[in-house]
């Protein structure tokens, strides 16, 4: 299993929820010493972690992310693309050239380039699958983050086009948290943002990375969904 940026947030706890009797390669890019107490999590848990560092902001990166997994082991079962963030939030009538390239990049063309790079690993595996991460921003718009909105809108998208194209061998889901306590909200929330959003949600609190987690082994586990994006997001969001 390879997870990108598991160093912190939803993804860490998955590798930590997954990590009994699997080989789980915990990529992070800057902060090793989180990512290393990953890896110590899984060790303990029965798991054997390999941390894998990367800059995946360049196609160079994404390359050297593969070529030392792939020089690790011959097959992949499942791949996490969680690497993502909003860099920084600005309004429609604000936005940058530079700013939106770089919100893309994270956000959409890493996932699509690293999903790309990884077949070959996944078609060698029984039952692989891979899972994007996305967001509630694809649902309801988002405010001074639209384009990181419209970045995660894309992996939807192409979730949907994965699953089709690698059909029947590799399945392809993806899952739209909501609020979720992690660190990812500490830079670009304000407090009284993040209250707007408690309010206005049915279940009146927030996600952790332990329910995504849970909805990633979900999505593992059942051998017969792909194409589908999960809403995980106390009732924010409702079909």
């Amino acid at each position: 299993m390879l997870i990108t940026g598991a160093s912190t947030g939803i993804d860490a706890q998955t590798a930590i929820e997954l990590s009994p009797d699997t080989l789980i390669f915990v990529h992070y890019n800057r902060s090793k010493s989180d990512a290393q107490k990953v890896a110590e999590k899984v060790n303990t848990s029965g798991g054997k972690a390999a941390l894998v560092q990367a800059d995946l902001m360049t196609e160079e990166g994404c390359d050297l992310l593969y070529k030392k997994v792939s020089e690790q082991t011959d097959s992949l079962d499942i791949l996490v693309n969680n690497a993502g963030g909003l860099i920084k939030r600005a309004a429609v009538d604000n936005l940058q050239w530079d700013s939106m390239i770089e919100i893309f990049f994270l956000n959409t063309f890493l996932t699509m380039l690293l999903t790309k790079l990884c077949i070959p690993l996944l078609k060698k595996a029984n039952n692989p699958v891979i899972i994007n991460i996305t967001s509630l921003a694809i649902r309801n718009g988002a405010p001074t983050a639209t384009i990181y909105g419209a970045a995660k809108g894309a992996i939807d998208s192409f979730t949907r086009g994965a699953a089709r194209e690698l059909a029947p061998k590799i399945r392809v889901n993806a899952i739209a948290p909501g609020v979720i306590e992690t660190p990812f909200h500490d830079k670009f929330t304000s407090k009284e943002r993040l209250k707007l959003y408690k309010d206005n949600t049915p279940l009146k609190c927030f996600g952790t990375s332990d329910q995504i987690a849970k909805t990633i082994r979900f999505i593992i586990e059942n051998e017969f969904m792909t194409g589908e994006t999960i809403d995980v997001n106390g009732g924010l969001f409702m079909h």
